[in-house]
């Protein structure tokens, strides 16, 4: 397959180009370089050294033989040019702002996240309807687009019953930032690009995603992708390693009992691949929910301290007021059936994952910043 990466200098993009390459699908890919630009921006950087976009561009070209443009998403021309040039068989949309606290720092920001992520995700499939109206769109959202509802989460649309009529609704969303609005304004457009274009798209709602390579990168540091660890970009589990390896405590917010689906990184890889190789059917807007498990960030905490002990890092785990809105003990139940019947098969459990991670982070103990871990951005 032709696939073309929205995104491709990111943490999840540049890792699944290397792995649809090893399985001999042609890739291309497309990014600005904002990943690198805002995580710079909060003064922080990639604990984990990575290759210039200079020097990405020519491993791009030499190592797999594939095209990486510079494009902004926003730059309806530009986009629609790439698309049209390389005219793929599916893309894959990562190329937006990524962070819950970032969209939520000022007014400045929460309306640069709205533009950028939903105009980007709009430029694309007016691009598609022009130019290649058959393709598959796979689209990465967010497990957070839902919220915590104390009803179960399916990933199918729901039945709503009432004086004898029925009638079929998307699963009803209650996002918890700005961010996570922008994701669900994107699933809206996409779905109704689908139904009145013909369009067909996966919604891909992803779990917190962790680790630091896969297979297909071992014993090469030119293919090392992104590592984030600031209270900004970086996630729960990223900013719990980095805590233990600088001997500081690994702070939970709040009462700590949030449930969040993970998954390890070779994990999400072989699940967008699954999603990739076997689309949906022209006109169908097909939701999965990817995650390998769920767990509450307490035990999250836990793992992480007892691989840092057994390591030699003494630390401990301590409770912080909560900077954000959020229900802090919740129930919480996500189906995720479709990727298990497309054939995903999870390959390692949190605590192998972790070691692996904590092994890798140690060389590069030195360089971690320790101001930009705490959390700086309230929500009120």
């Amino acid at each position: 397959m032709k696939v073309l990466i929205v995104g491709l200098d990111g943490y999840l993009g540049w890792a699944l180009a290397i792995y649809l390459f090893a399985r001999g699908h042609k890739v291309c890919g497309i990014d600005n370089g904002s990943r690198r630009r805002w995580v710079q921006e909060v003064g922080s950087d990639s604990l984990i050294p990575i290759q210039s976009m200079l020097d990405r561009v020519e491993i791009f070209r030499k190592y797999f033989g594939g095209v990486f443009n510079y494009c902004d998403t926003t730059d309806s021309y530009s986009i629609s040019e790439n698309i049209k040039n390389f005219h793929p068989d599916v893309i894959v949309h990562l190329g937006e702002m990524p962070s819950a606290p970032y969209s939520m720092m000022n007014n400045k920001k929460a309306v640069y996240t709205h533009i950028n992520n939903i105009s980007g995700t709009l430029n694309i499939l007016y691009a598609m309807k022009k130019h290649c109206p058959d393709v598959h769109l796979v689209k990465l959202g967010s497990l957070g687009e839902y919220g915590t509802p104390n009803i179960d989460i399916t990933e199918g649309p729901i039945v709503i019953e009432y004086k004898g009529r029925k009638d079929t609704l998307p699963f009803p969303k209650q996002g918890n930032s700005w961010y996570h609005l922008t994701k669900i304004h994107d699933s809206n457009n996409i779905q109704f690009a689908c139904r009145v274009w013909g369009l067909k798209s996966t919604d891909v709602m992803q779990g917190i995603v962790y680790g630091t390579s896969i297979p297909e990168m071992e014993g090469n540091k030119s293919l090392n992708t992104r590592f984030d660890y600031d209270g900004i970009f970086g996630t729960s589990i990223n900013r719990f390693c980095i805590q233990a390896l600088s001997l500081l405590p690994i702070t939970l917010y709040g009462k700590g009992k949030q449930r969040r689906g993970f998954l390890p990184l070779k994990d999400s890889m072989q699940c967008l691949t699954l999603a990739i190789e076997n689309p949906p059917k022209k006109g169908e807007y097909r939701v999965i929910n990817q995650f390998e498990e769920v767990y509450t960030l307490d035990k999250v905490a836990y793992t992480v301290w007892s691989i840092a002990q057994e390591m030699g890092y003494s630390t401990e785990i301590i409770n912080i007021e909560n900077p954000r809105i959020e229900s802090e003990d919740h129930y919480y139940n996500p189906e995720h059936k479709k990727l298990l019947e497309l054939g995903y098969k999870p390959t390692s459990d949190m605590k192998f994952e972790v070691e692996s991670m904590m092994g890798d982070l140690e060389r590069y103990r030195d360089s971690i910043i320790p101001e930009v871990i705490d959390p700086k951005i309230r929500w009120k």
